[in-house]
């Protein structure tokens, strides 16, 4: 897995240097993440696993083409953990990859994972992770359906939408 360095780092709140980011055309790997998030400490390990699904309000989709602007969204990833570390200060662990490139119905598209001492703060963490990134992060999706047509949905399409 490759994790890309940012040349803006510099400018995020950093986050713990156990924490871990990623933008990759790899496939992801759930275990492979799990164990990022895992730690002495924990009580609780919290994953959300995003997978491409084989339809969107009806159409069916054959394929999600992801493209990121790497530097700046590893920078958005760092400031996540960081504002999770100010509003969950137990949590230890905040993994967050994202692939890129043409993923396939049911391939993963994106880890979020957070390692705590207690459930109720890395299930709230979790959350706020993967909501901040849809939200904030430069990452696009092209939909390609059935009909042979597709769609660029951009940055706060889900505000758009409701379906966040």
């Amino acid at each position: 897995m490759l994790s890309v360095p940012s040349p803006l780092a510099k400018a995020a709140p950093l986050a713990d240097s156990r924490d871990s980011f990623a933008i990759t055309f790899a496939p992801l790997s759930l275990d492979a993440v799990y164990r990022l998030a895992d730690d002495p400490a924990n009580g609780a390990i919290v994953v959300m696993n995003g997978t491409v699904r084989q339809e969107t309000d009806g159409k069916p989709v054959v394929a999600l083409d992801y493209q990121a602007y790497e530097p700046m969204a590893i920078v958005i990833f760092q400031q996540i953990a960081a504002q999770i570390r100010q509003r969950w200060p137990v949590v230890n662990r905040v993994v967050i990859h994202h692939r890129i490139g043409k993923l396939k119905i049911g391939e993963i598209s994106v880890l979020v994972a957070i390692g705590s001492p207690h459930r109720s703060e890395a299930f709230e963490a979790c959350r706020y992770a993967i909501d901040q990134l849809k939200h904030n992060a430069p990452i696009w999706k092209k939909e390609f359906w059935a009909d042979g047509s597709s769609n660029w949905v951009s940055i706060g399409a889900c505000e758009q939408t409701g379906d966040c």
